[in-house]
């Protein structure tokens, strides 16, 4: 029977222990640790009681004969509770970088599969060690174990609607109401807000454990930290700044998995396993650059002590590495395993494709394992298919079953929305899923995560009201973030009190939302835009840990009736099949139709402008999946002109006007589409507008 907490003034009594699980795992008779270390020749445990402690209440040395296998540093201690902390230290041969006695007896390393962290930061040891790091030390925390989630199905993304957001910055402002703002807790909070919207998937930024120190100087000397979280250091943890109880972590994060379940949400996580917070030469000493430097980073092959950088952080994770691919494994598999998460979407995954050297490799292990585990094959991989070092899988990510972040997608819609001439070839076939990019080589439809906007750029109404970029509250001069936004402010810059401004930017607002959901793949909305939450124009807020990026809950009118549209549109996406196809369309009509799949048109009938330079007006009619589901006729006319549409004839059957971005709410989108009033021959298309009709 463990203790129920750690004992300051106890000696716990020791046993070799086991090789087998990495970390810490409570097993019968105490709690045993391991960690590997290629280079060490001795290595400690020290044990905290809590995270007040000053100092180890226990520090157990290991001894390479008894508690060494391969290279693997293991020990059980007896009747030791959940709850301690703890960390490392390990010592090598003289040369190996910060390894030597004096280095190594200034240094504690994090346990790199430790499944909770403590949110404190520890600076007894800050003097600087000789990389020059001054940062301070944090501490594992030995977590209680769970129960295994009692979901085993295989989930897909086919019928997905993906709503992309920051745990923390969905709760964190005073207006959200919530009893624990920031954390799982507040967001569970928010769970009735999620289902009304109608999203299937919520898409969680970084919530394994990372440095909120890790900022340019610049930002640091403003008071600011590290907000989105893609500087990962425990892969096997979640952020304990998220959870009320950092030592409970894995079921305060449970308990927010299963409250999305039991809504009929599932979890994706955005999960950074392209680099790690310890940055290059220069960075912290956290873990890896000690216990497997050689291993877990590509490093100059002259010396160890340089990191070839192909994400701009400083450090590439060694992804292929047989030990490294097996870390990576195991994380993934214990979040699906025993958090019950439903998928990963993976930061700068064409990482995944290089080797040792850097170099691209044609058949790269780590993709290929990945979707052959019995494991992983039953939950989405996503793919953000391009890295910093000028790699780019779009439409040819390795593997057969990957998703990918459709960034062309994203170009070719806000181009198309803003006005750019000549695009009606290039919209069509992002709307029809983009068979181009995946219908060659068997992909489908929802291998396309189709977007207009992510965490990474513009917000949906900063898309419709700047023409460049506004980040100079980020403190680098506004330098960083992206110059080629693809935006258009709608004739002034930044905030107006313009009505005819106004209307405009809220009539592309509309417009951009209303291609995303019509479109044929999985479509991913960023929180807060159904709000017309803005960033100022700041494209870059990775490190505005405030009200800038932080949802604010007191909604305007126009406000309003944007999530009301918003909310009304996915409506009718759920409603339609047709809008949800499992293959990608043909132009003929399904085995027991009499109607082509989708007819494309001009504005007269089946005369697309594909080739016109000047055209910016497409129209086309899908058929219903069955005999029962209504056809749907969709106009996109970024014309600054209203056009005259002609309508395809239908039998016995009339068109009903159900959206229309250029109307005013509420008659923008109908939710009773009896009352639509029916429309025969053609219909007016009036400028910079969408507009849907329905047979009835």
């Amino acid at each position: 029977m463990l203790s129920p907490e750690p004992v300051a003034h106890e000696t716990y009594r020791t046993q070799p222990g086991s090789r087998y699980p990495l970390g810490a795992t409570v097993v019968a008779g105490g709690v045993n640790f391991c960690v590997f270390c290629r280079h060490a020749t001795r290595v400690e445990l020290l044990l905290y009681a809590s995270d007040e402690s000053a100092e180890p209440f226990q520090v157990v040395a290991l001894d390479g004969d008894a508690h060494r296998t391969f290279y693997f540093w293991h020990v059980l201690v007896e009747a030791l509770p959940p709850g301690c902390r703890y960390t490392w230290r390990a010592y090598g041969a003289h040369g190996v970088p910060q390894m030597d006695d004096e280095a190594a007896s200034r240094k504690e390393l994090l346990d790199p599969r430790a499944r909770a962290v403590s949110d404190r930061l520890y600076r007894r040891q800050q003097a600087a060690d000789a990389s020059g790091d001054g940062r301070a030390s944090l501490r594992a925390i030995v977590a209680a174990p769970l129960d295994a989630p009692d979901y085993v199905d295989v989930r897909t993304l086919d019928d997905a609607i993906i709503y992309e957001l920051h745990v923390g910055g969905f709760t964190r402002h005073a207006s959200s109401g919530v009893r624990h703002p920031g954390t799982f807790a507040g967001l569970i909070e928010k769970i009735p807000y999620l289902k009304a919207l109608g999203v299937t998937h919520v898409e969680l930024l970084p919530v394994m454990a990372f440095d909120e120190q890790d900022i340019p100087a610049t930002a640091a000397a403003r008071g600011l930290r590290n907000y989105w979280g893609y500087s990962t250091h425990s892969f096997h943890s979640p952020h304990p700044r998220y959870c009320i109880e950092p030592a409970r972590a894995p079921q305060e994060f449970r308990a927010f998995v299963d409250a999305l379940h039991s809504a009929g949400i599932r979890v994706l996580l955005d999960v950074v396993f392209n680099h790690t917070s310890e940055a290059g030469k220069n960075g912290p000493v956290i873990h890896f650059k000690v216990l497997a430097n050689d291993d877990f980073y590509l490093v100059d092959r002259n010396d160890a002590r340089y990191y070839r950088d192909y994400t701009g952080c400083g450090n590439t994770v060694n992804c292929n590495h047989p030990l490294v691919s097996a870390f990576i494994m195991h994380a993934l598999e214990y979040w699906v395993q025993e958090l019950g998460v439903d998928g990963f979407r993976f930061d700068l995954a064409s990482v995944f494709a290089r080797g040792a050297q850097g170099e691209l490799l044609a058949m790269p292990p780590l993709p290929w394992t990945m979707e052959a585990s019995p494991v992983l094959a039953r939950v989405p991989l996503i793919a953000e298919a391009w890295d910093a070092g000028g790699l780019y899988h779009v439409g040819a990510f390795p593997g057969m079953a990957w998703a990918e972040w459709n960034g062309r997608y994203r170009d070719v819609i806000r181009r198309f929305v803003r006005g750019d001439p000549g695009m009606i070839g290039q919209v069509c076939t992002c709307v029809a899923g983009s068979a181009d990019l995946y219908q060659d080589d068997g992909r489908l439809p929802a291998n396309s995560i189709n977007f207009v906007t992510c965490h990474d750029g513009f917000t949906l109404l900063d898309l419709v009201s700047h023409d460049r970029k506004h980040n100079e509250a980020n403190g680098e001069e506004n330098r960083d973030g992206s110059n080629d936004n693809l935006s258009w402010n709608c004739g002034a810059e930044g905030e107006t009190d313009d009505p005819v401004v106004i209307g405009l930017r809220l009539r592309q607002a509309r417009n951009l939302m209303a291609l995303l959901l019509l479109s044929q793949g999985v479509p991913m909305l960023l929180a807060g835009d159904e709000i017309l939450h803005t960033q100022r124009g700041n494209n870059n807020a990775f490190c505005q840990d405030n009200a800038l990026s932080w949802l604010d809950w007191k909604l305007s009118d126009d406000a309003r009736d944007m999530l009301r549209f918003v909310r009304e549109l996915i409506a009718l996406r759920r409603r339609h099949a047709s809008l949800r196809r499992r293959r990608f369309l043909t132009g003929r009509p399904a085995e027991g139709q009499t109607r082509p799949d989708v007819a494309w048109h001009g504005e007269r009938l089946g005369e697309p402008a594909w080739h016109d330079p000047h055209a910016r007006f497409v129209a086309f009619t899908l058929a219903g999946l069955t005999p029962d589901e209504a056809l749907l006729h969709i106009v996109f006319n970024m014309n600054d002109e209203a056009r005259d549409a002609a309508l395809p004839v239908l039998d016995n059957a009339s068109w009903r006007r159900i959206v229309d971005t250029a109307a005013v709410a509420p008659q923008d989108i109908v939710t009773d589409t009896e009352t639509a009033p029916p429309e025969r021959g053609a219909c007016r298309i009036e400028a910079r507008s969408v507009v849907v009709l329905e047979s009835r």
